[in-house]
């Protein structure tokens, strides 16, 4: 298999890289989704703003400012000095421009000018070209004033204006309304964004609860109508189930009845029997008819129904133990946690129950570890038997499979020990995972949230 080029690669390397920036949540997507357009217009809006409407009013303003300051200059050089003051009084009332004449015949030396100062660029700039002589502003100095000096021939004239006729002062009203709108906008967006998603996390936890074989009837068809259908649908198909479910276990429970009934009949003409060798194999097979049984019927039944209390561990890994000792296997347990757990105790103990006697049929020896703590039971159950091969773990949960090649022929079984197990550890929402023991054989881990 040949590799993508580079060129290829690298435009997927950066999607992938932007794809785990984003959030995962349905509400972090969609917030993304109303709130990115806003951002993108208010900048586009922002940028031809400042580019167009406000640059353009500076300039004018300021073009008109240069204007006045050139008017004051062309009258001060063309009028005697009696009238100095009267220009004054005039460039005052008319114009709103303070000026003074200074008897120094110099300008000050040049002042750091601002970067980002839109009105320094642009009022330098009209001045240059409407008084074409040397001169000096301060736009920065004093926050409500700009200060000019012109140099003439023998003296200096410095006027004051205000900011507010060669700048536009109150721009940052349009970007303060502009952003505030967008907070207000984003604001409401995520309430309502959230009043979207709760049903979805409500029909998400449903979904859930239903997968662990818990009644979803108390689910509310709220949201949207495409969310209501969904949740809607979700109750009638999980209504059918359980419907299907109870047609299932009645069906069982009479044909469990019948065939328990022929095998009664059967031990008791045995029983009447005179006893032999022959006599005793048919016991053997009436014994293992029933064992069987016992196991399709556990595989069939419905373990969600039961309901949940609470379940002393101590108390139940003895009495396994206890069991394991009987065949003839030691067995030792250790708990690291609270032994106290609430889960359904007949599954449970089933569960837990075929693991361990799995361990006693194939291996000389039990070792069971439990771990309980932050909301997960972990349960690891280990012998020395054979084990299993590691491409054939996930087959040995399917129903009826037999791995006789790893296990003694002889023994009997149906083969559906693991999948009731695995089956029980599914509806309380855990898992079994398989692996290699410190013996020598096989690790079974019963995972479990309580």
């Amino acid at each position: 298999m040949t590799s993508p080029p580079d060129d290829e690669a690298k435009p997927r390397g950066l999607f992938r890289g932007v794809k785990r920036l984003l959030p995962t949540s349905l509400f972090g997507r969609s917030l993304i989704i109303v709130v990115a357009p806003m951002v993108l217009l208010q900048s586009v809006v922002a940028f031809v703003f400042l580019e167009r409407h406000w640059t353009l009013v500076t300039q004018r303003m300021s073009e008109a400012v240069a204007g006045e300051i050139a008017a004051v200059v062309d009258l001060l050089e063309t009028y005697p000095e009696q009238d100095f003051d009267r220009l004054i009084r005039i460039a005052s009332e008319n114009l709103g421009l303070r000026v003074t004449v200074l008897p120094e015949a110099r300008l000050p030396s040049p002042s750091r000018k601002p970067f980002f100062n839109l009105l320094d660029r642009t009022l330098a700039r009209e001045i240059s070209e409407a008084v074409g002589k040397p001169f000096w502003i301060d736009t920065v100095g004093n926050t409500d004033v700009i200060e000019a000096r012109i140099l003439l021939d023998n003296k200096v004239v410095r006027i004051f204006a205000r900011r507010s006729q060669a700048y536009a002062t109150n721009s940052h009203i349009f970007l303060v309304w502009m952003v505030g709108t967008s907070l207000v906008l984003i604001f409401i967006a995520v309430i309502f964004l959230r009043n979207q998603i709760r049903p979805i996390q409500r029909l998400a936890n449903a979904a859930d609860r239903f997968g662990r074989g818990q009644s979803i009837s108390d689910l509310s068809h709220s949201g949207a109508r495409e969310v209501r259908q969904a949740s809607l649908a979700l109750v009638q198909m999980s209504e059918r189930i359980a419907r299907q479910v109870e047609q299932r276990a009645t069906m069982l429970a009479g044909v469990s009845h019948d065939l328990r009934t022929i095998l009664t009949r059967f031990r008791l003409q045995l029983a009447m029997m005179d006893a032999s060798e022959d006599n005793r194999a048919l016991i053997h097979d009436v014994d293992d008819m029933e064992s069987m049984l016992n196991d399709y019927m556990s595989f069939a039944s419905d373990n969600t129904q039961e309901a949940t209390a609470a379940v002393d561990l101590n108390e139940v890994l003895t009495s396994l133990c206890e069991h394991a000792r009987l065949h003839d296997v030691p067995c030792t347990f250790t708990i690291e946690g609270e032994a106290a757990i609430d889960i359904r105790p007949t599954a449970f103990k089933r569960c837990l129950g075929n693991l361990v006697s799995n361990a006693c049929r194939y291996g000389s020896l039990l070792d069971i570890y439990v771990h309980h703590g932050d909301g997960q039971l972990s349960i690891a159950v280990e012998d020395n038997g054979p084990g299993i091969p590691e491409s054939a773990r996930e087959d040995v949960f399917k129903p009826f499979f037999r791995l006789d090649e790893a296990r003694n022929q002889d023994e009997t079984g149906t083969g559906l020990g693991l999948a009731i197990a695995r089956d029980i550890a599914l509806a309380h929402g855990g898992d079994i995972t398989l692996g290699d023991s410190r013996y020598g054989g096989l690790r079974a881990v019963l995972l479990l949230p309580v």
